[in-house]
Protein backbone atom coordinates (compact mmCIF):
# COMPACT_ATOMS: atom_id res chain seq x y z
CA UNK A 1 0.00 0.00 0.00
CA UNK A 2 1.15 3.39 -0.87
CA UNK A 3 2.13 5.94 1.90
CA UNK A 4 1.60 8.99 1.95
CA UNK A 5 3.70 11.64 4.68
CA UNK A 6 1.80 14.62 3.64
CA UNK A 7 -2.07 14.54 3.66
CA UNK A 8 -4.85 17.17 3.82
CA UNK A 9 -5.83 17.97 7.58
CA UNK A 10 -8.48 15.67 8.69
CA UNK A 11 -9.84 18.22 11.62
CA UNK A 12 -12.83 20.66 11.00
CA UNK A 13 -10.32 24.03 10.76
CA UNK A 14 -10.55 25.93 7.35
CA UNK A 15 -8.00 28.75 6.15
CA UNK A 16 -8.56 31.61 3.83
CA UNK A 17 -8.36 30.07 0.30
CA UNK A 18 -5.62 32.03 -1.70
CA UNK A 19 -8.06 31.82 -4.91
CA UNK A 20 -11.60 32.35 -3.58
CA UNK A 21 -10.63 34.45 -0.86
CA UNK A 22 -13.25 32.14 1.27
CA UNK A 23 -12.44 30.92 4.65
CA UNK A 24 -12.76 27.06 2.92
CA UNK A 25 -9.22 26.05 2.37
CA UNK A 26 -8.14 23.13 4.13
CA UNK A 27 -4.62 22.97 4.50
CA UNK A 28 -1.99 19.45 4.08
CA UNK A 29 -0.05 18.24 7.42
CA UNK A 30 2.93 16.13 7.36
CA UNK A 31 1.94 13.38 9.60
CA UNK A 32 5.28 13.08 11.20
CA UNK A 33 5.75 16.45 12.74
CA UNK A 34 1.68 17.22 12.83
CA UNK A 35 3.29 21.06 11.32
CA UNK A 36 1.12 22.36 7.77
CA UNK A 37 2.96 22.75 4.90
CA UNK A 38 3.35 26.11 3.50
CA UNK A 39 0.10 28.04 2.84
CA UNK A 40 -0.15 27.53 -1.20
CA UNK A 41 -0.27 23.61 -0.28
CA UNK A 42 -4.27 22.16 0.30
CA UNK A 43 -7.55 22.22 -1.49
CA UNK A 44 -10.48 24.33 -1.45
CA UNK A 45 -13.69 23.10 -0.56
CA UNK A 46 -15.61 24.58 -3.05
CA UNK A 47 -14.34 22.36 -5.92
CA UNK A 48 -15.53 22.87 -9.05
CA UNK A 49 -11.93 23.31 -10.56
CA UNK A 50 -11.05 25.94 -7.35
CA UNK A 51 -7.66 26.49 -6.34
CA UNK A 52 -5.90 22.80 -5.57
CA UNK A 53 -1.81 22.17 -5.36
CA UNK A 54 -0.83 18.96 -3.14
CA UNK A 55 3.13 18.79 -2.63
CA UNK A 56 3.36 15.74 -4.61
CA UNK A 57 2.89 17.29 -7.90
CA UNK A 58 5.65 19.95 -8.48
CA UNK A 59 8.43 18.33 -6.20
CA UNK A 60 8.07 19.90 -2.89
CA UNK A 61 7.63 15.80 -1.48
CA UNK A 62 11.16 14.96 -3.15
CA UNK A 63 12.57 18.02 -2.51
CA UNK A 64 12.07 18.05 1.38
CA UNK A 65 13.25 13.91 1.25
CA UNK A 66 16.61 14.77 -0.33
CA UNK A 67 17.38 17.72 2.04
CA UNK A 68 16.02 15.57 5.05
CA UNK A 69 18.63 12.72 4.11
CA UNK A 70 15.85 10.37 3.99
CA UNK A 71 16.41 8.30 0.87
CA UNK A 72 16.18 5.31 3.08
CA UNK A 73 13.44 5.84 4.89
CA UNK A 74 11.07 4.31 5.55
CA UNK A 75 6.95 4.65 6.71
CA UNK A 76 6.62 3.56 10.13
CA UNK A 77 5.18 0.30 11.43
CA UNK A 78 1.10 1.31 11.77
CA UNK A 79 0.41 1.39 15.22
CA UNK A 80 -2.72 -0.71 16.67
CA UNK A 81 -5.85 0.98 17.31
CA UNK A 82 -6.13 0.95 21.25
CA UNK A 83 -8.64 -0.72 23.46
CA UNK A 84 -8.35 1.37 26.46
CA UNK A 85 -10.52 4.62 26.25
CA UNK A 86 -9.45 8.11 27.07
CA UNK A 87 -12.07 9.88 28.99
CA UNK A 88 -13.30 13.35 29.09
CA UNK A 89 -11.64 15.80 31.16
CA UNK A 90 -13.32 15.27 34.23
CA UNK A 91 -12.36 19.43 35.65
CA UNK A 92 -13.95 20.53 32.55
CA UNK A 93 -17.20 18.84 32.76
CA UNK A 94 -17.91 20.24 36.07
CA UNK A 95 -17.86 23.43 34.45
CA UNK A 96 -20.70 22.53 33.05
CA UNK A 97 -23.24 21.47 35.89
CA UNK A 98 -24.04 25.16 36.26
CA UNK A 99 -26.47 27.70 34.47
CA UNK A 100 -29.77 25.77 34.71
CA UNK A 101 -31.80 29.45 34.77
CA UNK A 102 -30.84 29.90 31.24
CA UNK A 103 -30.85 25.97 30.10
CA UNK A 104 -33.80 25.98 27.05
CA UNK A 105 -33.89 22.59 27.29
CA UNK A 106 -34.94 22.18 31.35
CA UNK A 107 -36.26 25.54 31.68
CA UNK A 108 -39.15 24.20 28.72
CA UNK A 109 -40.13 21.43 30.57
CA UNK A 110 -40.25 23.53 33.92
CA UNK A 111 -42.78 26.36 32.43
CA UNK A 112 -43.37 25.84 28.40
CA UNK A 113 -45.28 22.53 28.02
CA UNK A 114 -48.89 21.96 28.92
CA UNK A 115 -47.82 19.49 32.21
CA UNK A 116 -44.77 21.53 33.73
CA UNK A 117 -42.92 19.52 36.16
CA UNK A 118 -42.43 20.80 39.23
CA UNK A 119 -39.04 21.91 40.50
CA UNK A 120 -38.21 18.98 42.36
CA UNK A 121 -38.68 16.46 39.75
CA UNK A 122 -36.92 18.26 37.65
CA UNK A 123 -33.81 18.68 39.80
CA UNK A 124 -33.85 15.29 40.68
CA UNK A 125 -33.29 14.17 36.83
CA UNK A 126 -30.95 16.94 36.49
CA UNK A 127 -29.19 15.73 39.31
CA UNK A 128 -29.36 12.02 38.70
CA UNK A 129 -27.90 12.35 35.14
CA UNK A 130 -26.10 15.17 35.77
CA UNK A 131 -27.35 17.09 33.02
CA UNK A 132 -25.35 20.40 32.54
CA UNK A 133 -25.47 23.40 30.92
CA UNK A 134 -23.37 25.91 28.11
CA UNK A 135 -23.16 28.78 29.25
CA UNK A 136 -21.71 31.25 26.61
CA UNK A 137 -20.49 31.27 22.60
CA UNK A 138 -22.80 30.17 19.95
CA UNK A 139 -24.16 27.56 21.67
CA UNK A 140 -24.89 29.19 25.12
CA UNK A 141 -28.36 27.79 26.65
CA UNK A 142 -27.82 24.22 24.98
CA UNK A 143 -28.16 21.33 27.72
CA UNK A 144 -25.03 18.93 27.95
CA UNK A 145 -25.72 15.19 28.06
CA UNK A 146 -22.63 13.54 29.59
CA UNK A 147 -22.05 9.68 28.18
CA UNK A 148 -20.93 8.21 31.90
CA UNK A 149 -20.18 4.63 32.03
CA UNK A 150 -20.68 2.64 34.62
CA UNK A 151 -17.47 3.01 36.87
CA UNK A 152 -18.44 7.15 36.71
CA UNK A 153 -15.69 8.16 34.14
CA UNK A 154 -16.97 10.69 31.53
CA UNK A 155 -16.61 9.27 27.74
CA UNK A 156 -18.58 11.75 25.74
CA UNK A 157 -20.56 14.96 26.53
CA UNK A 158 -23.13 15.76 23.74
CA UNK A 159 -24.50 19.16 23.47
CA UNK A 160 -28.25 19.28 22.18
CA UNK A 161 -29.58 23.05 21.66
CA UNK A 162 -33.58 23.35 21.32
CA UNK A 163 -36.15 25.87 21.05
CA UNK A 164 -39.12 26.92 23.38
CA UNK A 165 -40.73 24.16 22.00
CA UNK A 166 -37.96 21.69 22.46
CA UNK A 167 -37.42 21.20 19.01
CA UNK A 168 -33.75 20.52 18.23
CA UNK A 169 -32.16 23.45 16.65
CA UNK A 170 -28.27 21.88 16.90
CA UNK A 171 -26.49 19.05 18.01
CA UNK A 172 -22.65 19.05 19.02
CA UNK A 173 -20.05 18.02 21.21
CA UNK A 174 -18.44 19.91 24.12
CA UNK A 175 -14.94 18.34 22.73
CA UNK A 176 -15.94 19.54 19.82
CA UNK A 177 -16.39 23.45 21.14
CA UNK A 178 -13.15 23.50 22.83
CA UNK A 179 -11.04 22.94 19.97
CA UNK A 180 -12.98 25.32 17.83
CA UNK A 181 -12.89 27.89 20.61
CA UNK A 182 -8.87 26.91 20.74
CA UNK A 183 -8.54 27.43 16.94
CA UNK A 184 -10.35 30.77 16.84
CA UNK A 185 -8.07 32.57 19.59
CA UNK A 186 -5.18 30.92 18.27
CA UNK A 187 -4.55 28.56 21.58
CA UNK A 188 -2.82 25.10 21.80
CA UNK A 189 -5.22 21.75 22.61
CA UNK A 190 -4.93 20.76 26.09
CA UNK A 191 -2.92 18.17 26.23
CA UNK A 192 -5.93 16.15 27.55
CA UNK A 193 -7.76 16.73 24.66
CA UNK A 194 -4.76 15.98 22.18
CA UNK A 195 -4.97 12.08 23.51
CA UNK A 196 -8.99 12.36 23.62
CA UNK A 197 -9.60 13.21 19.76
CA UNK A 198 -6.69 10.94 18.36
CA UNK A 199 -9.00 7.89 19.78
CA UNK A 200 -11.23 6.10 17.13
CA UNK A 201 -14.38 5.96 19.21
CA UNK A 202 -15.74 8.23 21.63
CA UNK A 203 -19.14 7.69 22.55
CA UNK A 204 -18.28 4.12 23.66
CA UNK A 205 -21.20 3.85 26.40
CA UNK A 206 -24.64 3.81 27.28
CA UNK A 207 -26.38 7.40 28.28
CA UNK A 208 -27.16 7.23 32.39
CA UNK A 209 -24.87 3.58 32.11
CA UNK A 210 -23.42 5.06 35.69
CA UNK A 211 -27.12 4.32 37.05
CA UNK A 212 -26.48 0.73 36.54
CA UNK A 213 -23.59 0.77 38.80
CA UNK A 214 -25.87 2.37 42.08
CA UNK A 215 -28.81 -0.54 41.11
CA UNK A 216 -27.64 -4.15 40.54
CA UNK A 217 -31.21 -5.51 39.40
CA UNK A 218 -34.58 -3.71 38.63
CA UNK A 219 -36.05 -2.77 35.44
CA UNK A 220 -34.20 -1.37 32.68
CA UNK A 221 -35.48 0.78 29.01
CA UNK A 222 -33.70 1.44 26.49
CA UNK A 223 -34.21 3.99 23.90
CA UNK A 224 -32.43 5.94 21.09
CA UNK A 225 -31.81 9.51 22.60
CA UNK A 226 -30.69 10.67 25.64
CA UNK A 227 -33.88 13.39 25.17
CA UNK A 228 -36.14 10.72 25.23
CA UNK A 229 -34.41 8.77 28.28
CA UNK A 230 -35.05 12.12 29.91
CA UNK A 231 -38.67 12.31 29.33
CA UNK A 232 -39.56 8.22 30.42
CA UNK A 233 -37.10 8.95 33.76
CA UNK A 234 -39.55 12.29 34.54
CA UNK A 235 -42.45 9.80 33.70
CA UNK A 236 -41.97 6.59 35.24
CA UNK A 237 -39.02 7.06 38.35
CA UNK A 238 -38.95 3.38 39.32
CA UNK A 239 -37.25 2.82 36.08
CA UNK A 240 -33.94 3.07 34.54
CA UNK A 241 -33.64 4.57 31.21
CA UNK A 242 -30.69 4.33 29.27
CA UNK A 243 -29.94 5.77 25.25
CA UNK A 244 -27.40 4.22 23.06
CA UNK A 245 -27.03 7.81 21.01
CA UNK A 246 -28.84 7.14 17.70
CA UNK A 247 -29.90 4.02 15.54
CA UNK A 248 -26.85 2.68 14.71
CA UNK A 249 -25.27 2.55 18.52
CA UNK A 250 -27.33 -0.16 18.85
CA UNK A 251 -24.58 -2.38 19.45
CA UNK A 252 -23.01 -5.42 21.20
CA UNK A 253 -20.46 -3.40 22.79
CA UNK A 254 -22.50 -0.97 24.30
CA UNK A 255 -25.15 -3.71 25.68
CA UNK A 256 -22.85 -5.77 27.09
CA UNK A 257 -23.24 -3.77 30.17
CA UNK A 258 -26.78 -4.86 30.28
CA UNK A 259 -25.98 -8.84 31.19
CA UNK A 260 -28.43 -10.33 32.88
CA UNK A 261 -30.76 -8.03 33.20
CA UNK A 262 -34.81 -7.83 31.60
CA UNK A 263 -34.50 -4.67 29.18
CA UNK A 264 -37.51 -3.20 27.54
CA UNK A 265 -36.74 -1.46 24.08
CA UNK A 266 -38.30 1.78 22.94
CA UNK A 267 -36.91 2.14 19.07
CA UNK A 268 -38.11 5.29 17.14
CA UNK A 269 -40.33 5.04 14.81
CA UNK A 270 -39.44 5.04 11.51
CA UNK A 271 -41.60 5.01 8.01
CA UNK A 272 -41.19 1.70 6.91
CA UNK A 273 -40.84 0.26 10.62
CA UNK A 274 -36.65 -0.57 9.32
CA UNK A 275 -35.92 0.91 12.93
CA UNK A 276 -37.89 -1.52 15.20
CA UNK A 277 -36.87 -4.44 12.78
CA UNK A 278 -33.43 -4.03 12.51
CA UNK A 279 -33.35 -3.70 16.52
CA UNK A 280 -35.07 -6.85 16.82
CA UNK A 281 -32.60 -8.86 14.95
CA UNK A 282 -29.66 -7.48 16.78
CA UNK A 283 -31.16 -8.40 20.31
CA UNK A 284 -32.37 -12.05 18.88
CA UNK A 285 -28.04 -12.35 18.49
CA UNK A 286 -27.09 -10.67 21.29
CA UNK A 287 -29.39 -12.55 23.73
CA UNK A 288 -27.06 -15.34 22.47
CA UNK A 289 -24.05 -14.01 23.36
CA UNK A 290 -24.99 -12.16 26.90
CA UNK A 291 -26.65 -14.88 29.30
CA UNK A 292 -29.53 -14.00 31.18
CA UNK A 293 -30.37 -11.33 29.38
CA UNK A 294 -33.61 -10.63 27.82
CA UNK A 295 -34.40 -7.38 25.43
CA UNK A 296 -38.33 -7.56 25.20
CA UNK A 297 -39.97 -5.37 22.30
CA UNK A 298 -43.63 -4.35 21.75
CA UNK A 299 -45.12 -3.96 18.31
CA UNK A 300 -47.99 -1.60 19.84
CA UNK A 301 -46.42 1.75 18.48
CA UNK A 302 -45.43 0.15 14.95
CA UNK A 303 -48.87 -1.20 14.76
CA UNK A 304 -51.04 1.81 16.13
CA UNK A 305 -49.43 5.48 15.96
CA UNK A 306 -50.80 7.14 13.00
CA UNK A 307 -48.92 7.42 9.34
CA UNK A 308 -47.67 10.86 9.83
CA UNK A 309 -45.73 10.11 13.34
CA UNK A 310 -44.15 7.19 11.86
CA UNK A 311 -42.72 9.49 8.93
CA UNK A 312 -41.81 12.53 11.54
CA UNK A 313 -39.59 9.22 13.37
CA UNK A 314 -41.88 10.08 16.49
CA UNK A 315 -40.61 8.20 19.97
CA UNK A 316 -42.09 6.93 23.03
CA UNK A 317 -41.55 10.67 24.71
CA UNK A 318 -43.69 12.31 21.96
CA UNK A 319 -46.21 10.45 23.23
CA UNK A 320 -45.34 10.98 26.63
CA UNK A 321 -44.99 14.83 26.43
CA UNK A 322 -48.48 14.95 25.77
CA UNK A 323 -49.77 13.83 29.17
CA UNK A 324 -50.28 14.72 32.83
CA UNK A 325 -46.72 13.22 34.59
CA UNK A 326 -48.58 13.57 37.89
CA UNK A 327 -51.15 10.71 36.93
CA UNK A 328 -47.55 8.46 36.08
CA UNK A 329 -47.11 7.95 39.55
CA UNK A 330 -48.05 5.29 42.29
CA UNK A 331 -51.80 5.21 42.81
CA UNK A 332 -53.90 5.74 46.05
CA UNK A 333 -54.81 2.27 46.39
CA UNK A 334 -51.26 1.27 45.80
CA UNK A 335 -49.98 3.91 48.93
CA UNK A 336 -53.08 3.82 51.49
CA UNK A 337 -54.52 0.57 51.34
CA UNK A 338 -53.75 -2.24 54.24
CA UNK A 339 -55.05 -5.13 52.05
CA UNK A 340 -52.37 -7.86 51.04
CA UNK A 341 -50.62 -7.98 47.95
CA UNK A 342 -51.94 -10.25 45.51
CA UNK A 343 -50.49 -13.28 44.50
CA UNK A 344 -50.46 -12.33 40.36
CA UNK A 345 -47.23 -12.54 39.27
CA UNK A 346 -46.88 -11.08 35.80
CA UNK A 347 -44.61 -11.61 33.19
CA UNK A 348 -41.99 -8.89 31.76
CA UNK A 349 -44.15 -9.40 28.26
CA UNK A 350 -46.85 -8.47 30.45
CA UNK A 351 -45.36 -5.56 32.27
CA UNK A 352 -44.44 -4.00 28.81
CA UNK A 353 -47.21 -4.49 27.43
CA UNK A 354 -49.69 -3.15 29.63
CA UNK A 355 -46.97 -0.39 30.15
CA UNK A 356 -46.97 0.07 26.24
CA UNK A 357 -51.09 -0.28 25.84
CA UNK A 358 -51.21 3.36 28.53
CA UNK A 359 -49.09 5.39 26.20
CA UNK A 360 -50.21 4.42 22.95
CA UNK A 361 -53.79 4.62 24.52
CA UNK A 362 -53.23 7.85 25.86
CA UNK A 363 -54.71 7.46 29.24
CA UNK A 364 -52.51 7.53 32.63
CA UNK A 365 -51.54 3.94 33.88
CA UNK A 366 -53.58 4.71 37.29
CA UNK A 367 -54.53 1.00 37.01
CA UNK A 368 -50.87 -0.50 37.58
CA UNK A 369 -48.37 0.78 38.99
CA UNK A 370 -44.32 0.11 37.45
CA UNK A 371 -42.93 -2.14 38.72
CA UNK A 372 -44.53 -2.67 41.61
CA UNK A 373 -48.10 -4.78 40.74
CA UNK A 374 -51.04 -3.93 42.96
CA UNK A 375 -54.64 -5.82 43.26
CA UNK A 376 -56.00 -3.26 41.34
CA UNK A 377 -53.41 -3.73 38.23
CA UNK A 378 -54.11 -7.68 38.88
CA UNK A 379 -57.46 -7.29 37.39
CA UNK A 380 -56.65 -4.37 34.89
CA UNK A 381 -53.58 -6.74 33.28
CA UNK A 382 -54.96 -9.55 32.00
CA UNK A 383 -57.94 -7.51 30.17
CA UNK A 384 -55.37 -5.64 28.36
CA UNK A 385 -53.18 -8.06 27.63
CA UNK A 386 -56.47 -10.19 25.84
CA UNK A 387 -58.03 -7.18 24.56
CA UNK A 388 -55.26 -5.03 23.08
CA UNK A 389 -52.49 -7.69 22.21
Amino acid sequence: MQYYRYILDKSSRKFICPDCGKKRFVRYVDIETGNYLPEKYGRCDKGDGHHFLDPYSDGYAQECSRSDNKDDWKPPKPKPASTIPVYFDFETFKKTLKGYEQNTFIQNLMGRIAYPFDVDEMTKVVELYRLGTITKGYRAGAVTFPFIDITGNVRAIQVKQFDESNHTTGTDFLHSIIEKDCIRNNQPLPDWLKAYKAQEKRISCLFGEHLLGHKASGPVALVEAPKTAIYGALYFPKITWLAVYNKSSFSIDKLKVLAGRSVYVFPDLSRDGSTFAEWQAKAEQYQEQLPGTRFIFSDLLEKFAPKQDKENGNDIADYLIQQDWKEYRECDFCEKSEAPKTTFSPTPEQVYQAFSVAICEGCPPTAFCVPEFCPKAAEFLPETTKSKI
